[in-house]
């Protein structure tokens, strides 16, 4: 490794940029590292006494004479921090002729003196130089204890490369006489001590997770060391490209419309622009209008795998429509028919062979359907006098809960065999939790209420002013969405029990209207609404991103793909459901300026 200025006094002025009167560097007749000696005559290099006439010299000397009286300029803190990073960049690509010219032009040094000694002794596997090293280091540190820790690590891969190089009573020693009397993690000592048993270097590693003797095993060693010395001594590993990279995900998080995976590499990206999404490549515009139902729509979903969407109407059918997975069209598959009082709410078993149907209040019936053969697997109907108007499956796929306003909560199984009951709990939505043993439900009492069919307990979670007409939990179980009754939509946060942001446009009144999480990583929201219109907002802001256009009648129901983050659809009280996506023909490139509107028309 190039020593790359380290060797200068530690408390020597950090700085040496020269400033011309005009603003500009100069640097006439000063000889760099790689021995080339230039001059400055107008702003152009030219060669030194090569064919320059008498008056360009007597220039050129009257720029030597006032390079030597002008100041120079200090740099400043953030200044040595940026020239710093760059060079430790520069480093790692190998460029250290160009970095040694860096350090030296600013004045500036990449480390400590003893860092870098450090770093090369680690790096050359001289471990008691490099243990003596630290003892150097410790003066700098602003946690001298943290010698213990540092000493430990090196300790480890000591002893850990004298194992596989066969040394065995060497390794043995480091052990006894070095690793032992720290006294620290003991635990990890024996866990070292069982490697003494190892049949080879191969058997070593695989038990250590070690990648064995070397450069990488080196580096990662000298990665963790580092976090535990101060910056100004020692660099944190890779900073540039750390900071580089935290400055993109910061962009895409704060980027309205960003729906689309996150790289983490730094290679699909330019540093050389701010990072911006188009609303063209939103789902915000009509790519189908689905009007095979007859009569008011009131539910539509995807399946969990994306490739299926289910819609339930008022004209007693459910229709199930595949998705095409290249130009994403929708096309009917199968009509599943004979729910007499109609259909509003539908749920997908976890792994979308089954598809559960539930109809208004006055339904006391409940329909199991294999999705596959179209066929009707389950019938449940507990009593006529019964409201089942909202189901939910548990994550096992074995059982489903199911319930509704006239008092009724069950949990049963495939066949509509009832496992369990809760009496008196007038259910208005439910969800189940990946634990397998909690149920939310909604209730008349603007409330939701968490019940455990197991030890028979329930607690409160969430407490409305106003009737919580729908709800929905994202992914993870931590966040629920909910339609209130004339106040719209709310986010909630189920594990601190607190109201996290109010969203607002909607217009909700008491009817039952469905919203969602959706897009890459569930960062949007959509909701229907009484004013016709398709709402999507990001999670984190309480205004819309974007208004969406075209029904003619209360939207009821929205469903985001849960696989394809452009593919949102909506059902509606004008019969139809609409699939939206990003406009035809998008120009990936075009992004649109912060004044512009965020209402879309079809």
């Amino acid at each position: 490794m190039q020593a790359n200025g380290a060797g200068q006094d530690p408390g020597s002025e950090l700085s040496c940029r020269t400033s011309a009167q005009n603003g500009e560097g100069s640097s006439a007749g000063g000889a760099h590292a790689n021995g080339l000696v230039s001059v400055t005559n107008n702003g152009n290099s030219v060669s030194d006494n090569n064919g320059l006439s008498d008056q360009a010299e007597e220039s050129n000397n009257a720029n030597d004479v006032n390079s030597t009286v002008k100041k120079k300029k200090r740099l400043s803190q953030s200044e040595e921090d940026v020239i710093r990073l760059i060079g430790q960049h520069l480093h790692d690509l190998g460029l250290n002729q160009t970095v040694d010219m860096l350090m030296q032009e600013s004045g500036c040094r990449l480390e400590h003196p003893s860092a870098t000694k450090f770093r090369n002794h680690i790096m050359e596997g001289e471990w008691d130089k490099a243990e003596s090293d630290l003892n150097e280091l410790k003066a700098l540190m602003h946690s001298p204890s943290a010698i213990v820790r540092m000493k430990f690590l090196l300790l480890q891969q000591k002893y850990l490369e004298y194992l596989e190089d066969g040394k065995v009573l060497e390794a043995l020693q480091v052990l006894r006489a070095e690793l032992t009397p720290l006294q620290y993690n003991t635990e990890r000592i024996h866990v070292l001590s069982g490697y003494l048993m190892c049949s080879n270097a191969e058997d070593l590693k695989a038990k250590a997770e070690w990648e064995g003797k070397g450069s990488p095993s080196r580096t990662k060693l000298l990665d963790k060391l580092q976090t535990y010395l101060p910056p100004s001594v020692m660099l944190p590993p890779r900073r540039l490209q750390n900071l580089l990279r935290q400055a993109v995900e910061l962009q895409r998080e704060r980027c309205l419309y960003h729906n689309t995976k996150m790289d983490s590499g730094m290679d699909s990206v330019s540093l050389l622009l701010d990072h911006a999404c188009s609303r063209k490549q939103f789902p915000c515009y009509t790519q189908q209008v689905l009007t095979e139902h007859c009569n008011e729509v009131w539910f539509c979903k995807f399946s969990n795998d994306g490739t299926k969407l289910a819609t339930g109407s008022k004209d007693t059918t459910v229709i199930v429509w595949q998705v095409d997975p290249e130009s994403h069209q929708l096309k009917l598959l199968k009509t599943l028919e004979g729910h007499a009082y109609g259909v509003s709410y539908l749920a997908w078993s976890p792994d979308d062979v089954y598809l559960i149907a539930c109809g208004p209040d006055d339904c006391s019936e409940l329909w199991l359907w294999n999705v596959q053969t179209g066929e009707l697997r389950t019938k449940m109907s507990q009593s006529h006098e019964d409201s089942l108007t909202s189901v939910a499956w548990n994550p096992d796929g074995k059982r489903f809960v199911t319930g509704g306003q006239r008092g009724q909560f069950y949990q049963c199984d495939l066949d509509g065999n009832l496992l369990d009951s809760w009496e008196g709990v007038r259910v208005q939505c439910l969800w189940c939790l990946g634990d397998g043993r909690t149920v939310l439900a909604s209730d008349t009492h603007q409330r939701i209420r968490a019940y455990n069919f197991e030890d028979l307990t329930d607690r409160n979670i969430v407490q409305e002013d106003h009737p919580v007409m729908s709800f929905t939990v994202s992914k993870n179980g931590r966040l629920a969405l909910l339609n209130v009754a004339t106040q719209g939509v709310h986010l909630w946060d189920l594990q601190d029990r607190v109201l996290v942001r109010k969203y607002q446009g909607v217009t909700q009144g008491f009817y039952t209207i469905h919203s969602c999480f959706g897009g890459h990583n569930e960062d949007f929201i959509a909701s229907g609404s009484e004013d016709h219109k398709v709402y999507i907002w990001h999670r984190r802001s309480e205004l819309p991103v974007a208004e969406l256009s075209g029904h003619t009648r209360t939207v009821n129901c929205v469903s985001w793909n849960p696989v394809v983050p452009g593919l949102l659809a909506s059902a509606s009280d004008d019969g139809t459901v609409r699939i939206w996506g990003p406009a035809p023909f998008q120009d990936v490139q075009d992004t649109d300026g912060p004044n512009e509107s965020s209402s879309m028309d079809s």
